[in-house]
Parts: structure tokens; sequence; C-alpha cells
């Protein structure tokens, strides 16, 4: 991807408190399920910790050359934070207010959104800044209507490179300690295509409902168990029933 040869200093300041942010709609219905997705199983798996940060259409700050530039991924995630949360509640500025995100995602709407634009001028494009400004270690762009996911990684001179998936067709991202992958199903009335994470031993983190549903069969198993131990011990009264009566008909009482 073109990069631009043109100096320009990056400054971390706090968004000013009426800096008008942009207030759209998001591109299309899908958009908040697919995030509200991936931070489900993180937090459900204990793996957010409390001063980590998932955010959805929410506002990364940096000011480029004095001037504030913000742009709103679909959805990213950010290790640590280190001010409240309430001083973040309408925009995050890394480094000034806790550490750079480690990933960030576009989700490609049914219009070109710039997902890939390297506009390095005012206000720069998103892969600009993402790459560029803010150095975003892994960006990820995923079509919903087709499953198409794209997985860029940054390499030691700065720039994104796409990445290949492994066998299982998943991505490792190392600073999550998480692979990263498609999986196909249900959710919230919503069947297509899904961003998935997996642990380093390939077990998929699971969303509420899984989770449900699978201590729904447990018990299910147990009541079976129980059920099966219940019949089992009437069939042995039954039989020691039979036996004591076999042993009073030929004049021996049981010892019971």
């Amino acid at each position: 991807m073109l990069t631009s040869t043109a100096p320009y200093q990056i400054t971390w300041e706090k968004l000013p408190d009426d800096f008008i942010l942009d207030d759209e709609p998001v591109d299309n219905i899908n958009q908040p399920s697919l995030a509200a997705a991936l931070t489900e199983s993180l937090l459900l798996a204990g793996r957010l910790p409390a001063n980590a940060l998932t955010f959805t259409n929410y506002g990364i700050c940096a000011t480029v050359n004095d001037k504030i530039v913000v742009k709103a991924p679909d959805w990213g995630y950010v290790p640590e934070i280190r001010v409240s949360r309430d001083e973040v509640r309408r925009s995050y500025t890394p480094q000034l207010q806790g550490n750079l995100p480690v990933m960030v995602m576009e989700f490609v709407s049914d219009t070109e959104g710039g997902e890939y634009s390297t506009k390095p001028t005012y206000p720069p494009g998103k892969w600009f800044f993402y790459e560029q400004v803010l150095c975003i270690p892994n960006y990820t762009i995923f079509e919903p209507q087709t499953g198409v996911l794209e997985v860029y990684q940054l390499d030691d001179s700065g720039q994104y490179q796409v990445r290949q998936p492994d066998a299982n067709n998943r991505y490792w991202i190392a600073e999550m300690g998480l692979f990263l992958g498609l999986w196909q199903g249900s959710r919230e009335n919503r069947t297509g295509w899904w961003l998935r994470w997996w642990d380093d031993n390939g077990e998929q983190l699971l969303w509420g409902s899984e989770l449900a549903e699978q201590e729904r069969q447990r018990a299910e198993q147990e009541r079976q168990r129980a059920e099966q131990e219940r019949q089992r011990a009437e069939q042995e009264q039954l039989r020691a029933d039979r036996l004591a009566d076999q042993l009073r008909a030929a004049g021996i009482e049981p010892d019971l």
C-alpha cells in the first residue's frame, strides 16, 4: 500500500469537550451484532481484563500536524487503559490515556467505506491512519455477506502485510493470545458468517447462548444418569425381592 513521504508530526492530546463527533448511524444492521459477539465471548471466557477496552464505532484520536484526527473502527481492542472509564466515554487517545489498540476491524458495508484508503493528507484515510499514525499491529477487514476475511500485520518496516491463515483457516493474534477465524451459523436472528475466537488449545470461546445450551445439555445428561441409576436401583431391588421370595418358598428365611 502507498504511504506518504511528507513529514508529519504526531501528538497525543485529549479530545476537546466541544469537539463534534460524527453521530451518523452505522452502515448496516449487522455491524453492532458482529462487534458485540466478539466482545461477549472475550468477557465470558475471562479474556477481558477490567482495565482493557473494546470499542465499537468509537473515536480513536490522534493529532497530526496540529489537526485532530478521529477514526471510529467497527471493532477494536486496547489491552490496558490508564484512566477511568468516565474519561474515555466519548473517545480514546492512545499513549495519553493508555496503550495503543492491538487490533482494529472494519466490516465492509454495502457501500465502499474507505477501509483501504491510504490518503495521507488531512483527513487521512483509515488504512493510513491505522498503519502510519497509530501503528496498530493488526488490522482486519471482514466482508460479512461473503465471509471474506483479510488480516494484515504490521511488518518491521511499519507497513501492513496480508497474512495467510493456518491449517485450521485461523490467524494467531499474538498480542491477544488467541486465534481469530470464521464461523458460520446463527445468533440473534442472524444466520451467516461471524468472526470467532479460539484459544491456543483450539477451544472456541463461547457466547452466552452457547454456554447456556452447554449447561442445559450437561443438566440433561445428569438427569438421564440419575434416571438410569434410579432404574438400576429398582431392578436390583426387584431381583432381591424375587430371591427372597424363592428362599421363603424353599423354607429359608432370608437374612435381609
